[in-house]
C-alpha cells in the first residue's frame, strides 16, 4: 500500500511559497469548522425528534405500564454497566497518564494529561450517546404500538423510525463534535519553538506538525469509545440473548404458548435486552467506527493540511445529507416487505447521492490548484460510499425471505431442527463471498487512487451517512419492543400483525447494519493498522514470511475465535440460569399459566444484569491485553502480524455469524408472517425456532463484538505505537510481562468466582414442593448442562 498517492507526502502541496495561501494556512477553527456545524445540527435534530415523540400517545394504561417496565430495565442495566465500566475507565486514564508522563517518546510533560483526557472523552460521549438513544428507544415503543393500532403501518412505521433516528444523530453529533472539539484542544498550547530538529519543519507549515501531534493524542479519545463499545456490545449482546433464548425455548417450545406472551417471566428481559443490545451497544459500535475513521485520516495525512480538513468537511456535510435523507422515509398502509424495505432504502440512498455531490464540492474547494489529487480523494469516498451501501444489499439478499437463502432454510426445516441448522451454516458461510469481494475491491481500487489515506477516507465515506443508516437499524428494537407491547396487551391480531411487519423488516435491517457495521469496520481497522506502521516507524519491514511477523498472524488470526467462544459460552450459561428461573416460575407459580396471576419479571431482569457483567470480564480483558502483550513482549513487526490475522479471520467470522443469525430469524418469520408450510405450530415451524434460537448469540453477541475487537485492539496499537516505534523484536520483554502477569490474574479470578460454576437443573415434572410451595432439589434430575 505503498504505490499509491506519493504525492501527499511531497513537499509542494504546502512548500515555503505558499505557506500563507488557502489551504495551507488554514487554522484549527477552519479544519473542523463544518464538523461542528453539522454535530450540533445532528444534536438539534436530536432534540428535535425526542421532543416530537412525545407528542404521540403512549397508549392505555397497561401499555404505559409494560413500556415503562421495560424502560426501567433498560436504565437498571445500563446504570449497573456504567458503574463499573466507571472504574476501569478511571483505571485506564490513571495508566494512560502514568505511561506518557514518562514515556521517553514524549513531545513534553504534557503528553500523559493530553492522552488521558482523550480517552477519558472518547469512552465518556459512547457512553452517554449510547444512554440517550435507548432511553428515547424505549420511550418510543409503545406510541408505535398506539400509532399501529389507531393509525396504521405508515404513521407506526414513522414513529419507530424516528426513534431510531434519535440515535443515529446522537452518536454522530456526540462523535464528532468531541473528536473536533479535541484537535482543537490538543493544538492549544504547542508552538512552533516545540518542533524539534529531527522534525524536517521545512517540509510542511508548522501549524501542520502540530495537528499531527494532535493525532497521537487523539488515538487515545479513539481507545476510549473503542472500550466502551466492546463492553456495551458483550454485555447487551450477553443480556438479549440470554433473556431471549430462555424465553423462547421454555415458553415457545416446551409450553407453547405465543412469542411475547404476558405469562411469560422473560418478556420483559427480553425486551429489555433488545434496547441495551441493539440500540445502545450498536450506537456505540458505529461511534467508535465514526471518530476511528476520522483519527486515523488525520493520522495518515503526512501533515498535509487539505487532507487533515478533508475528513471533517465530508463528516460534517454527511450530517445535512441524513437530515435531507431523513424526510423521504414513508409508506403506503398494506405494504408488502419490499415495500417497507424501499421505504427505509430511500432515506440511505437519497442521502448517499447528496453526499457524492457534496463530496465533489468539498474536493473541488480544498484540494484548489491540485485538482488530480482532489478528483482522486473523491474517488476514494465514493468507493466507500457504494461498498457500504453493496454490502447491505449482499447482507440483505442473504438475510431477508424475500429471496432464495431464507427459504431454502425453512425448507429445510421440514425434516427437522438439524437440517435448519446445517442450511443455515451454509448459507452463512458462502454468504461472505460478497462482501469480502467487494471489500478487496474497495482497499485495491482506494489504495491505487490514494494509498493509505484513500482507504481511510473511503471509510469516512462509508460513514458520512451514519445519522440515517444508523437509524434504519435502531428503528429495530422500537418495532420488536411494539410488537411485543401488542401481545402483553392484547390488542387485535390487525395491530399484532402491522407490528410483525415492522419486526421482520427491523431483523432484515438489523441484519444490513450489521453487514454495514462489519464493512466500515474493517476499513476503519486497515486505516488503523497503516496509521500504526507510520506511527511505530515499521514501514516497508513487513514480511509475511517472517517468523516474528507470521507467529502474529497466527496469533491474531486465533484471537477471533477465542472471542467468539468466550461469548458464545457466556449466552449459553446465562440463558441457562433465565430458562431454570422460568422453568420454575411456570411450575410453582399458582395461576401463571392460566394467566390469573403475574410473572415475577424483574427477577429474570436481574439474572440477565448480572450474568452479562460478569461475563464480559473475561473476553474484554483478553482484548485489550493482547495487544499490549504483543506490543511490549515481542515488539511492533510482530504485533503488526498480529492485526493484519485479527482483521482477517475477524472480518470473515462477524460475516458469516451475523448473516446466518440473521437468516435463522427470517426463516422462522417466513412461518409465521406468511404462513408457509402450514404456519405457526407446525413441526416446521418448531425446528425453524430451534434455528433462530441458535442463531440469537451469532448474530446478536458474538457475530457483532467482533467489528469491536479488531477496531480496538488496532486503536490500542496506535495509541502505544509512540512507546514502541522503531523498536527491534524483543526490545521491551520485560515490559510485556505485566500484561500476561494481570491476564493471568483475571483468568484465575473469572475461573473460580464464576465459570467454574455451572447451572443445576431440576426434573419439576417429577419434583416435590416443599411445604411452602416451592420445588425441592430432584437429584435424579439434577446436574449441569
Amino acid at each position: 500500500m505503498r504505490d499509491g498517492l506519493q504525492t501527499f507526502s511531497k513537499a509542494e502541496f504546502c512548500s515555503e511559497e505558499n505557506f500563507n495561501e488557502f489551504p495551507c494556512d488554514m487554522d484549527v477553527g477552519s479544519i473542523v469548522s463544518f464538523a461542528l456545524v453539522g454535530s450540533l445540527l445532528a444534536l438539534i435534530m436530536s432534540a428535535y425528534l425526542t421532543f416530537k415523540l412525545k407528542a404521540y400517545d403512549r397508549g392505555s394504561p397497561l401499555m404505559v405500564k409494560l413500556s415503562d417496565s421495560i424502560a426501567s430495565g433498560s436504565r437498571s442495566f445500563l446504570v449497573t454497566e456504567y458503574k463499573y465500566l466507571a472504574g476501569f475507565v478511571t483505571t485506564v486514564f490513571i495508566v494512560l497518564v502514568i505511561m506518557f508522563s514518562l514515556s521517553s517518546s514524549r513531545k513534553d510533560g504534557s503528553d500523559g494529561v493530553r492522552v488521558g483526557f482523550c480517552f477519558l472523552a472518547g469512552a465518556s460521549l459512547s457512553a452517554l450517546a449510547g444512554w440517550i438513544g435507548m432511553v428515547v428507544a424505549t420511550d418510543a415503543n409503545s406510541r408505535t404500538t398506539h400509532a399501529a393500532d389507531k393509525k396504521g403501518l405508515n404513521e407506526a412505521l414513522q414513529v419507530a423510525f424516528s426513534g431510531g433516528a434519535v440515535m443515529g444523530f446522537c452518536v454522530v453529533g456526540l462523535g464528532l463534535a468531541g473528536v473536533s472539539i479535541f484537535l482543537c484542544l490538543m493544538t492549544m498550547g504547542r508552538s512552533s519553538s516545540d518542533i524539534d530538529d529531527d522534525v524536517n519543519s521545512m517540509m510542511y507549515p508548522d501549524n501542520a506538525i502540530i495537528y499531527q501531534w494532535a493525532a497521537e493524542s487523539l488515538a487515545g479519545f479513539g481507545f476510549g469509545a473503542s472500550s466502551i463499545a466492546l463492553f456495551a456490545r458483550v454485555t447487551g449482546g450477553i443480556y438479549t440473548k440470554a433473556a431471549d433464548v430462555g424465553a423462547d425455548l421454555v415458553g415457545k417450545v416446551e409450553q407453547g404458548i405465543p412469542e411475547d406472551d404476558p405469562r411469560n417471566p422473560a418478556v420483559i428481559a427480553d425486551n429489555v435486552g433488545d434496547n441495551v443490545g441493539d440500540v445502545a451497544g450498536m450506537g456505540a459500535d458505529l461511534f467508535e467506527s465514526f471518530v476511528g475513521s476520522i483519527i486515523a485520516c488525520v493520522t495518515l495525512s503526512n501533515g498535509d493540511v487539505a487532507l487533515i480538513a478533508l475528513p471533517f468537511w465530508l463528516a460534517g456535510f454527511g450530517v445535512f445529507c441524513s437530515f435531507i435523507g431523513f424526510w423521504f422515509v414513508s409508506t403506503k398502509d398494506g405494504a408488502s416487505q419490499k415495500d417497507l424495505l424501499h421505504a427505509l432504502h430511500k432515506a440511505v440512498h437519497s442521502a448517499s447521492v447528496l453526499v457524492i455531490l457534496s463530496a465533489a464540492l468539498v474536493c473541488y474547494v480544498l484540494f484548489d490548484g491540485r485538482q488530480s489529487d482532489g478528483w482522486r480523494c473523491f474517488g476514494c469516498i465514493v468507493i466507500g460510499l457504494f461498498c457500504g451501501v453493496l454490502i447491505g444489499e449482499l447482507t440483505e439478499y442473504f438475510t431477508s425471505f424475500s429471496y432464495r437463502p431464507v427459504v431454502s432454510i425453512t425448507d429445510a426445516g421440514a425434516t427437522g431442527p438439524a437440517t435448519v441448522i446445517i442450511q443455515g451454516l451454509g448459507v452463512g458461510m458462502i454468504s461472505t463471498v460478497g462482501p469480502i469481494f467487494v471489500i478487496v475491491v474497495t482497499i485495491l481500487s482506494c489504495n491505487s487512487l490514494g494509498g493509505e489515506y484513500g482507504i481511510g477516507i473511503a471509510a469516512v465515506g462509508m460513514l458520512s451517512t451514519l445519522a440515517v443508516t444508523l437509524a434504519t437499524d435502531a428503528y429495530g428494537p422500537v418495532a420488536d419492543n411494539a410488537g411485543g407491547i401488542a401481545e402483553m396487551a392484547a390488542l387485535d391480531e390487525r395491530v399484532r400483525q402491522i407490528t410483525d411487519d415492522l419486526d421482520a423488516l427491523g431483523n432484515t435491517t438489523a441484519a444490513t447494519g450489521k453487514g454495514f457495521a462489519i464493512g466500515s469496520a474493517v476499513l476503519t481497522a486497515i486505516s488503523l493498522l497503516s496509521a500504526f506502521e507510520t506511527q511505530a516507524d515499521i514501514e516497508g519491514l513487513i514480511n509475511m514470511g517472517d517468523p516474528v511477523v507470521f507467529s502474529g498472524m497466527l496469533f491474531g488470526a486465533m484471537l477471533p475465535y477465542l472471542f467468539a467462544a468466550l461469548t458464545m459460552l457466556s449466552v449459553r450459561k446465562a440463558a441457562g440460569a433465565i430458562i431454570e428461573e422460568v422453568r420454575r416460575q411456570f411450575h410453582t407459580i399458582e395461576g401463571l399459566m392460566e394467566g390469573t396471576a403475574e410473572p415475577d419479571s424483574e427477577k429474570c431482569v436481574e439474572i440477565c444484569t448480572v450474568s452479562s457483567i460478569q461475563e464480559m470480564v473475561l473476553p474484554g480483558a483478553y482484548a485489550i491485553l493482547s495487544p499490549i502483550l504483543v506490543g511490549f513482549l515481542v515488539g511492533p513487526r510482530c504485533l503488526a502480524g498480529m492485526l493484519g490475522g485479527s482483521i482477517a479471520s475477524g472480518a470473515m467470522l462477524a460475516i458469516m455469524m451475523s448473516t446466518a443469525g440473521g437468516a435463522w430469524d427470517n426463516s422462522k418469520k417466513f412461518i409465521e408472517i406468511m404462513g408457509s408450510h402450514g404456519g405457526k405450530g407446525t413441526e416446521t415451524h418448531k425446528a425453524c425456532v430451534v434455528g433462530d434460537t441458535v442463531g440469537d448469540p451469532f448474530k446478536d453477541t458474538s457475530g457483532p463484538a467482533l467489528n469491536i475487537l479488531i477496531k480496538l485492539m488496532s486503536i490500542i496499537s496506535l495509541t502505544i505505537a509512540p512507546m514502541i516505534a522503531g523498536g527491534a523484536d524483543w526490545d521491551h520483554w520485560y515490559y510485556g510481562l505485566l500484561p500476561v502477569a494481570v491476564g493471568a490474574i483475571v483468568s484465575v479470578y473469572c475461573y473460580y468466582a464464576y465459570w467454574s460454576e455451572d447451572i443445576t437443573y431440576k426434573d419439576y415434572g417429577a419434583g416435590k414442593t416443599d411445604e411452602k410451595g416451592s420445588l425441592m432439589n430432584n437429584q435424579e434430575g439434577d446436574g449441569p448442562l
